[in-house]
């Protein structure tokens, strides 16, 4: 991939794409490496982001979304939403100069959430007991395998209400938006494109066509010179087809993700 950007002779559009859930750790490397690759390479004038995501975990979401944002700063980047542009997702998009949506996307669910499996019930049916041993009152608080104390459920909380606290700074900031406004439209609810571009939250209707367009009037590039790039691939992903590989690694990542607890999720 680095290799493809540096041998462009001309200034040019990027083109990537976010698809699918956000949060497996190798493709979020993946992915930072590539932005920051854009971001550092001149002959690259603008960024285009094709989006089809519901979202994620909130900590790679907001790794991307800075990721994003950083290049915003040196160039043009516009956020193109092709189906789903939801939760991290949105988050990620919102660190473009500006966001472009087909009229039947969804779009917007600001919210966090945590959920996860309780599985002590159905241990507990077919004999199989969990023992934990631990030092800190609260170290196991996202166990699996007991009922949540009502200290663990405040804490709990506390962490959801700051992480969306976050989101909603981070949206007002990125849109130019007053957080209240934002906060009255946080509710964790999807738009359709119409009611996101009344509310502010995306710039304008359209296609691929008019993402790469308004990226090309942005960069001021008078002929229309593309770049397609993706993250490296490495050889599991080479051996199995693209969407096998997308499909498996999210289902995988987001199973584990919910049985272990680590952390909530923009999505």
């Amino acid at each position: 991939m680095l290799d493809q950007i540096l041998n462009i002779n001309q200034p040019r559009i990027a083109v990537t794409e976010l698809f699918g859930a956000i949060g497996s750790p190798s493709r979020t490397t993946e992915y930072i490496r590539m932005l920051r690759a854009i971001e550092e390479n001149n002959r690259i004038r603008g960024l285009v982001i094709d989006i089809d995501s519901p979202g994620g975990a909130a900590g790679p979401s907001e790794y991307l979304y800075r990721s994003v944002a950083k290049i915003a700063k040196k160039k043009p980047v516009v956020a193109f939403i092709r189906g789903t542009g939801a939760s991290g997702a949105y988050m990620v998009a919102a660190g473009a100069t500006k966001i472009i949506a087909v009229p039947m996307a969804l779009i917007g669910s600001i919210g966090v959430i945590s959920m996860r499996p309780m599985l002590y019930e159905a241990l507990g049916k077919i004999g199989v007991r969990m023992e934990t041993t631990k030092a800190g009152r609260l170290k196991d608080m996202f166990s699996n395998f007991r009922e949540p104390t009502e200290e663990e459920r405040q804490r709990e909380q506390a962490l959801l209400n700051s992480f969306y606290e976050q989101f909603i700074a981070l949206v007002a900031e990125a849109r130019g938006m007053p957080a209240e406004r934002v906060r009255e439209l946080a509710t964790g609810e999807v738009f359709t494109s119409a009611e996101a571009q009344a509310n502010g939250l995306i710039d304008g209707l359209g296609d691929l066509d008019t993402a790469i367009d308004l990226a090309q009037e942005l960069a001021r590039l008078p002929e229309r010179r593309l770049t397609y790039v993706r993250p490296h691939r490495g050889l599991r992903e080479r051996l199995l087809s693209n969407t096998a590989m997308a499909l498996v690694d999210s289902v995988a990542w987001a199973i584990e993700g919910r049985l272990r607890s680590h952390g909530p999720y923009a999505g």
